[in-house]
């Protein structure tokens, strides 16, 4: 059969070590299957099937260095996994029977309890038998929070088959950033590192949930799933009838070959191998400093790393030699391969580690302060009207008597002038329509603390070059918020007086639980302003798929989220604000409206600010464009992100409410958590349009008005 495509050169900087007990995991394996049923008789697989997917060669390539027994245990999961995923497609999404599939995924998790000693169910058929005897075999050995990540994982990889078979049913391709976020769950990569940790070390509770290790597990997945895709084209594609594919979505969304899609995600799939080895050289050595870690935990987050290197690698060269993939013509651009190859002269060897020396050089290039002219604003998607509150106008008079009185206006950071032109009050007006005067004055001083905070960090500590007085200070700002009635941080600085008088007023009624979920959305918040100044410092354009996940972050979504969330609780249960139709919800709604700011403040941040975090410019520097151009993608994108909106709000959450069972209310409460985002976005887009913030004339005359040098220091860190 011929190829779609010809095959990418792929980037592959480590070499593939094989493990000496294949032979061993081979045989356990396939006995395995077939005790589980999972072979003969099961109408999904013959033993043929199995020996030509070579899951034992897949798990030696990819843990190279565990023993006997573990290595045929982690084979048997893949065994497992892959026997679901087509067993899946044969009984649910071939018949596209979503209500049988969804009843055979909800009983998945009771065969996984936290303590092993807790009763399972009978197995009805392979996979539950399947995942019965592996779960026994596999968590003793680990602790209780490993089993819950690894459990979460798992669930994740189970349910958002019902996204793939929902978007079979629509016959429906995802937009790109809903693609890799989904592709994550439902691809697995994930639940691949729990495994890892299984065959290496361990990662120390403390930081298993830090942003480097999340980076880390989350490149090393998309790297995975990228990979996967670009090989498994032809049989999803052109066979199954699939359209979870990395390829398919960007040929779709960009409208271009085939060969051009698969060319761009093997550039993806480079920059996201380029953004794990970044993270591991930089920010983990960083991560263990400031944790403390003993030399056991630092040698284990070393073993995970040098784990997940392994695992991409190995995986590499199982897609190249098994028949379950497209794989004629494949090859990884190696220099250490091109070393051991025979008749490989210098000059290759030089020409691939200059090549790849470009590739990651393309991030550090940036000149700041170009000009570019007035930002540029098509004609943007917004579907809701706009509603004002008639407490405008109190409001802004009340929230620059706030602004004075918390001494945000007096740091050289800020004047009158600015707080005039950036509006806050407007801003709160549109998101919050409906509100009271005094929920309309909370919200614009949120609002002038995240701003005054995003702004601050930058022009002070980026202007001092000074990243360990930022990190100080988000250290200082996280003492601000007490969780359990202790004594706050005494405020130093507009900041610190601001966020102590924000949290004591928006935290009186609320129960610790809600007060441990806001002080977390803030501490996200003011830590990815540390993420942006230490990128600004290196003079480092983002990866991409970073950049869009850190965005949420430095626009202060969660903290959003978690205030619009808490009008609607008890009636919404918090199951359902995990769940994957709400989390997409959100995420598109936030997308929009980040990529929106990056639209409107593009000559603000570039011209102005050498600013290198804007989606635009990281647009232009990943495919090398224009500034027409790229706002051509991002556009495209922020339209898709709206319709996403609309599809997940019109088609997806009343097929939640009903997997839920909700209650009238409870579904009532919904519309309106609904409603409130559609407020939030109209609103943020009427804001952008009207404030002098962003406009070109009043930023050639503020430009200069700068003065971060009067800024107060930072005090040592000492709890009153």
């Amino acid at each position: 059969m011929t190829q779609p495509f010809e095959l990418p050169h792929f980037y592959m900087p480590y070499p593939a070590r094989l493990n000496p007990h294949l032979e061993e995991a081979r045989t356990h394996s396939t006995q395995w299957a077939r005790d589980m049923g999972m072979l003969e008789g099961s109408g999904i697989w013959e033993q043929s099937d199995l020996e030509a997917h070579d899951y034992g060669l897949l798990c030696a390539y990819t843990h190279p260095d565990c023993d006997g027994p573990a290595l045929s245990l982690i084979t048997d999961w893949y065994v497992w996994v892959f026997f679901f995923d087509d067993h899946f497609l044969d009984m649910f999404k071939r018949t596209q029977d979503r209500a049988a599939g969804k009843a055979h995924l909800d009983r998945l998790p009771l065969f996984m309890p936290l303590d092993p000693a807790t009763p399972v169910p009978e197995p009805e058929n392979p996979v539950e038998a399947g995942l019965k005897d592996l779960w026994q075999r596999t968590v003793p050995s680990m602790s209780v929070d490993w089993r819950r990540r690894f459990s979460v994982a798992t669930e994740h990889l189970l349910n958002e088959s019902m996204w793939e078979l929902s978007n079979i049913n629509e016959g429906r391709i995802a937009n790109p950033v809903e693609y890799i976020e989904m592709r994550r769950k439902v691809g697995g990569a994930p639940w691949s590192a729990g495994l890892v940790e299984y065959a290496t070390a361990e990662v120390p509770a403390s930081v298993a949930r830090s942003r480097p290790l999340r980076v880390l597990m989350e490149t090393f997945s998309d790297a995975v799933h990228l990979r996967n895709d670009l090989f498994s084209y032809q049989r999803e594609v052109e066979d199954e009838g699939e359209n979870s594919n990395g390829v398919l979505v960007l040929e779709t969304f960009f409208g271009c070959t085939t060969q051009q899609a698969a060319d761009t995600v093997n550039d993806i799939l480079t920059s996201r191998l380029h953004q794990f080895e970044h993270t591991a050289l930089t920010e983990v050595p960083a991560l263990a400093l400031e944790h403390g870690l003993t030399p056991a935990e630092v040698a284990a987050v070393a073993a995970y790393t040098k784990g997940l290197q392994d695992w991409q690698s190995g995986g590499h060269e199982w897609h190249m030699r098994s028949s379950r993939y497209m794989n004629q013509g494949a090859r990884s651009e190696s220099p250490w391969q091109a070393l051991n190859g025979r008749g490989t002269s210098a000059a290759d060897v030089g020409a691939l580690l200059a090549a790849a020396a470009q590739d990651r050089l393309r991030a550090y290039r940036n000149v700041p302060f170009q000009k570019v002219g007035p930002s540029r604003i098509p004609d943007l998607y917004m579907p809701f009207p706009l509603e004002l509150s008639p407490h405008l106008d109190g409001t802004r008079a009340r929230l620059a008597d706030w602004c004075r009185a918390m001494g945000i206006l007096q740091e050289g950071v800020w004047d009158e002038d600015k707080l005039r032109a950036y509006d806050l009050a407007l801003c709160s007006a549109g998101i919050d329509p409906d509100g009271t005067p005094e929920a309309l004055d909370l919200s614009a001083h949120w609002l002038a603390f995240g701003t005054y905070g995003d702004d601050y960090y930058p022009l002070v500590y980026g202007h001092r070059r000074d990243l360990a007085a930022a990190r100080l200070t988000t250290a200082r700002l996280s003492a601000c918020m007490p969780v359990d009635g202790e004594e706050p941080l005494v405020p130093a600085n507009a900041m610190e007086r601001a966020l102590t008088d924000l949290w004591a007023r928006t935290t009186a009624e609320m129960s610790r639980e809600e007060r441990i979920t806001m002080k977390a959305a803030i501490d996200v918040m003011t830590e990815s302003w540390v993420w942006e100044l230490s990128n600004q410092l290196q003079n480092r354009v983002p990866d991409p798929v970073d950049y869009l996940e850190m965005r949420r972050q430095t626009f202060g979504s969660d903290l959003t989220l978690s205030l619009c969330r808490r009008g609607y609780l008890p009636a919404v249960p918090p199951e359902v604000y995990r769940s994957g139709p709400v989390r997409s919800l959100e995420n598109a709604a936030v997308d929009y409206a980040c990529l929106l700011n990056d639209v409107f403040s593009y000559q603000k941040e570039i011209e102005y600010e050498g600013e290198i975090h804007n989606a635009i410019l990281v647009v232009q520097n990943f495919f090398g464009c224009d500034y027409p151009q790229a706002l051509g993608v991002v556009h495209d994108l922020m339209t898709q992100r709206m319709e996403q909106f609309e599809h997940v709000a019109a088609h997806e959450l009343p097929v939640l409410y009903d997997d839920f069972g909700l209650s009238d209310e409870a579904r009532a409460a919904m519309h309106g958590y609904v409603a409130d985002l559609q407020h939030w976005m109209s609103g943020i887009l009427n804001w952008h349009r009207s404030v002098d913030r962003y406009k070109a004339e009043w930023l050639g005359r503020r430009a200069h008005g700068f003065l971060p040098d009067r800024a107060p220091a930072v005090p040592a860190l000492t709890l009153s």
